[in-house]
C-alpha cells in the first residue's frame, strides 16, 4: 500500500472520531479495529505516531461536547444536553486523558471558566424572569463538578444552587 493512501485511510478515520457522537472513544474503538483487525479493514499495525491523532481527535471532541453543554447562548437550541451531560462527558474525558497520559489541567481551567459563565447568566436570566433554569441536575451532583473542576466555590454567583434540581 502506498503511503499517501494510508494516510487517506488514517485521516478518514480521524475525522469520523472528530466528527462522531456523544461518546468519541466509541468511534475510537471501531475505527481501530477497521484498521486492525476488521478482516475488510487494510490490516494495519499502526504507529505511536499514526495513534496519536485519532487519541487526539477524541480528546478534541470531548472538549467539544463538553463545552457546548457549558454554552448558556445553547440553552434553547436541540443541540444543547445540559450541565448533567457535560458532568459525565467531563468523567469520560478525564478517564480517557488518564488512561493515554494526557494533561487536561488546562482544559479544566477552560471549563471551569465555562461552568462559572454559564451560572452568572442563568442567576441573572432566572431572576429577571425572563427564564425558567434550565439546571439539570442536583446541587451535590454540581457541587462535585465544581471541584473536579477546581472552582472557588466563592466565585459563584450568590443563589446558584436554587437553580439546581431539587433531589426527591
Amino acid at each position: 500500500m502506498i503511503g499517501s493512501e494510508r494516510e487517506y485511510i488514517l485521516e478518514e478515520e480521524y475525522l469520523l472520531i472528530r466528527h462522531s457522537g456523544e461518546i468519541p472513544e466509541v468511534a475510537l474503538h471501531a475505527s481501530l479495529y477497521y484498521l486492525c483487525e476488521d478482516e475488510e479493514g487494510p490490516g494495519f499495525i499502526l504507529s505511536a505516531e499514526e495513534l496519536q491523532p485519532l487519541q487526539d481527535a477524541v480528546l478534541e471532541r470531548y472538549r467539544e461536547i463538553i463545552l457546548r453543554d457549558l454554552d448558556v447562548e445553547n440553552r434553547d437550541l436541540s443541540l444543547f444536553r445540559g450541565i448533567n451531560r457535560a458532568m459525565c462527558n467531563w468523567r469520560r474525558f478525564i478517564l480517557f486523558c488518564d488512561r493515554i497520559g494526557v494533561p487536561y489541567g488546562e482544559f479544566q481551567q477552560e471549563a471551569g471558566r465555562a461552568l462559572l459563565t454559564y451560572f452568572r447568566r442563568e442567576v441573572a436570566d432566572v431572576r429577571a424572569g425572563g427564564r425558567t433554569s434550565s439546571v439539570n441536575c442536583s446541587v451535590s451532583s454540581v457541587q462535585d463538578f465544581i471541584d473536579a473542576l477546581d472552582i472557588d466555590p466563592r466565585s459563584l454567583p450568590v443563589g446558584w444552587a436554587s437553580l439546581c434540581e431539587q433531589a426527591t
